[in-house]
């Protein structure tokens, strides 16, 4: 497993009495295991949300990685997720969390209302150790139906993502595709 936590440090020297914004696209839309300043929806251009990330740390093992999501560039695509006002210090453990393969990167984000901010998002490009790559979306929902890890199953993951998102009234074909080949699957 490829721990990115120092190379994270190394990219961006954070000022510790600045808040910084965070764009999250997968597990922390609802998993907000993190103080924060202020939460609200957001989207990013130019990104598209794939499951093609490896999880041999949360939501499988080394020996049995599940599959969570990253982002792809995709010009004429949009991200929706879930923006947070945070205090640099936050980064220790999220740092932590995104460690296996994710690099923070600067984006612009964009608002409900408009607005937008500069902030910082954890991708995970396709040459870190723990890429998965491109799938047929059934074959992404059969291998998710068969991992878990220290976080829980996999499952349950792309299930709560997927709910995170309507509520969010966001469109995301991909995410949506497999959660239907997924809950169409026998039971295990």
């Amino acid at each position: 497993m490829l721990d990115t936590s120092e190379e994270n440090r190394r990219r961006h020297i954070l000022d510790p009495n600045q808040p910084v914004w965070l764009f999250g696209y997968g597990s922390l839309i609802y998993k907000a295991d993190f103080p924060f300043i202020e939460r609200r929806p957001a989207s990013i251009h130019g990104w598209a949300r794939r499951f093609w990330q490896g999880s041999h740390d949360h939501r499988g093992t080394p020996d049995r990685p599940g599959r969570v999501v990253t982002l792809v560039a995709a010009a004429q695509s949009s991200c929706t997720g879930m923006a947070y006002r945070i205090t640099p210090d936050v980064f220790d453990h999220l740092d932590h969390r995104e460690k296996n393969g994710y690099l923070r990167f600067t984006t612009t984000m964009t608002f409900g209302d408009g607005e937008q901010a500069e902030g910082l998002v954890y991708i995970a490009t396709e040459d870190n150790a723990a890429f998965l790559g491109q799938a047929e979306e059934q074959a992404i929902a059969a291998h998710i139906a068969r991992s878990e890890g220290p976080s829980g199953s996999n499952r349950d993951y792309l299930l709560h993502l997927a709910e995170a998102l309507r509520s969010l009234g966001a469109e995301d074909d991909h995410v949506f595709t497999i959660e239907r080949h997924l809950l169409s699957l026998p039971p295990a």
